[in-house]
């Protein structure tokens, strides 16, 4: 059975040398397994296709890891964009058939950000783009930002939405007064990262993105970061109320589409794949803060049928991405 996963993240030397020099430091502390974290963010050679092997992925499709490019000044954003879709560029002509990429947009500069989106598919072969949350606590249901869905619409490629973490009132009016340990992961990965992400998508619904550009399609990892739980009560928000075109719910099942990502939790799953269907879920490890081994070994254990199995490990992705 072939396999595809979809939140695959690397780290480009530019963006080590800025943006992710916070990333850098946190992962100093690491120990055991995670203390080669580091190493392997900017690994998209040898050891990457090496851990794939051992694992049984078959494809990876790139994306820049958080915090990406999106809290950075206009100027900067458009540099490190072209410098890391050139690494991963490089990397797929390597591997063609193991690694494709998510491009790296400038999302400070909405306009260069369809550009360089455009270029990063038309001339390098990338898959859609990756966008780290929100842009210094501007979201994307704001019209300046608009440009690039317009693209990403004609292109026919999709955004992948990633967490990033909430701005920083929000953490600290929501997840502070703790230990800084603990105050870090309940607003990141434990808890904020989750609950920003399905905020965000639910203004772009509210927003009216989607009945603007009624064939855009995002995708969001983490099982739908809550979003799947939540979705027949996200409809006592009729069109009546809201001014959209469908209800909440329908924009969830059709213009959005959801990864595994870490979660590898069958009861989460479940509740996804009765809210959405099995068209709208696809593989993924979120390597390497996740095990890619242990993604596999959930996906091999699903509790669905050999077809729906298939579809999710590579027939879906396959579909949205033209791979």
């Amino acid at each position: 059975m072939r396999t595809i996963t979809l939140e695959e993240h690397y780290a480009s030397p530019a963006f080590m040398a800025a943006p992710g020099r916070g990333l850098k430091e946190h992962a100093q502390a690491f120990t055991g397994p995670r203390a080669r974290l580091l190493n392997q963010l900017c690994d998209v050679g040898r050891g990457r296709i090496a851990e794939m092997d051992a694992a049984g992925i078959d494809v990876q499709v790139l994306s820049l890891t958080s915090p990406g490019v999106e809290q950075l000044d206009a100027g900067d954003a458009v540099a490190i964009a072209r410098e890391s879709n050139q690494f991963i560029a490089d990397a797929v002509r390597d591997n063609p058939s193991r690694l494709a990429g998510f491009a790296t947009i400038p999302t400070p500069a909405p306009d260069r950000a369809a550009d360089e989106l455009e270029r990063a598919v038309r001339d390098l072969g990338f898959k859609g783009a990756i966008i780290n949350g929100h842009v210094r606590g501007r979201y994307l249901d704001e019209p300046f930002f608009w440009p690039i869905f317009e693209r990403a619409q004609a292109l026919r490629v999709p955004v992948y939405l990633h967490p990033t973490q909430p701005p920083q009132p929000v953490v600290e009016a929501s997840y502070g007064r703790f230990s800084p340990a603990v105050s870090y992961m309940f607003a990141n990965a434990g808890w904020g990262w989750h609950i920003e992400t399905a905020i965000h998508v639910i203004r772009l619904i509210l927003g009216g993105v989607f009945d603007r550009y009624p064939t855009l399609q995002v995708v969001v990892g983490h099982l739908g970061e809550g979003l799947p739980f939540m979705i027949e009560r996200l409809d006592t928000m009729p069109p009546a109320m809201t001014r959209l075109e469908r209800p909440i719910s329908t924009y969830l099942r059709e213009n959005l589409h959801y990864t595994f990502s870490g979660f590898n939790f069958t009861p989460t799953f479940l509740n996804l794949l009765l809210e959405v269907g099995v068209d709208r879920i696809m593989f993924s490890a979120d390597h390497p803060y996740a095990l890619m081994a242990r993604a596999r070994l959930f996906l091999d254990g699903l509790p669905v049928s050999p077809a729906d199995r298939e579809r999710i490990a590579h027939g879906n992705a396959e579909a949205l991405l033209g791979l």
